[in-house]
């Protein structure tokens, strides 16, 4: 009788674990093939990321979300950068260009800004669709950990000095 309850009890745990781990967005999962198009017109594949910690957020200048949480990510962005940290925001596919590049340069963000313009990147990120969305990408460009919604910047410094670290 005490190994059925035991083996009851290791049953729930097991699929506790496994729900928290999909639902809490930790695990990791190669990043998708992607190719990201700059606002100057360069190009950056999820390829190009390996060898360096990457945040990726998908974002909107409608998203009032997403607008107050970018000085954290720009934060984030020059507190990490010369430890081998980079930043990609990604503007969604409804966001006109226009908007993005008045934003990009009007507060002088200091990372790299690409327009989804066809929503080829959300799709494969995910089918993303809420803003913000943020995604972690470790030196081996597997997603390691994602948020929707502002992330806890006290919790994804630690996890990005780990990731660094590593």
């Amino acid at each position: 009788m005490n190994l059925k309850k035991w083996l009851a009890t290791a049953v729930v745990v097991a699929f506790a674990g496994i729900a928290a781990w999909v639902f809490l967005g930790t695990g990791s999962a190669p990043a998708p093939q992607s190719t990201f198009v700059l606002l100057d017109g360069s190009s950056r594949t999820t390829e190009q990321m390996k060898g360096r910690v990457t945040l990726v957020n998908f974002w909107a200048t409608s998203c009032t979300t997403c607008v107050a949480e970018m000085p954290e990510i720009v934060a984030t962005h020059e507190k990490y950068k010369d430890k081998g940290f980079d930043t990609l925001a990604v503007a969604m596919s409804y966001d006109p260009p226009a908007y993005v590049v008045n934003f990009a340069e009007s507060r002088k963000l200091p990372f790299q800004v690409a327009i989804d313009n066809t929503g080829a990147n959300a799709k494969a990120w995910g089918d993303v669709k809420l803003t913000p969305s943020t995604f972690i990408v470790d030196k081996q460009g597997r997603i390691v950990k994602s948020f929707v919604g502002t992330p806890d910047f006290v919790e994804l410094h630690k996890l990005i000095e780990k990731l660094l670290a590593a």
